[in-house]
């Protein structure tokens, strides 16, 4: 809980500090465009990175038709994730949508994140609890 809230309020202050310190350098018109560039830029790469999944996806179908292609429909996940990053204005949000965009670190974060659910579902599997062997007395049953 605190870790989102911590990102609820990071994140944009983060944007906020890069955005100033960037529009100083560079200047407010030209840090506008290019906050626009990279939305614009980021979301053909994102559609031309979601096609090619699809397309992959429909070839997996297509060779093995008894098996789901898996990494596809999360890749598919992952790049309307980073869409959804590159539309935020600023740039660590579009530095995070480009990096999930680039095939090489997507499947980093896919592996990445598919350890951490297998970690945590191997935890589910155990029960903890005590055990105690009680004995029947037969004289407490009477027959009918």
């Amino acid at each position: 809980m605190i870790t989102v809230f911590l990102f609820i309020i990071g994140i944009p202050l983060v944007e906020i500090y890069l955005m100033i310190k960037i529009g100083n350098a560079i200047g407010a018109f030209n840090t506008i465009f290019l906050i626009f560039f990279t939305a614009i830029t980021g979301i053909y790469f994102a559609r031309l990175e979601g096609l090619n999944a699809i397309k992959s996806g429909f070839n997996q179908l297509v060779r093995d038709r008894d098996r789901v292609p898996i990494y596809e429909i999360i890749s598919g996940a992952v790049l309307a994730f980073a869409a959804m990053l590159l539309i935020i204005p600023g740039f660590l949000t579009d530095l995070a949508g480009f990096l999930l965009i680039i095939p090489i670190t997507r499947r980093i974060f896919i592996k990445f994140l598919s350890s951490k659910l297998n970690k945590k579902k191997t935890r589910e599997n155990f029960i903890e609890g005590e055990s105690e062997e009680i004995k029947q007395d037969d004289s407490n049953f009477r027959d009918n």
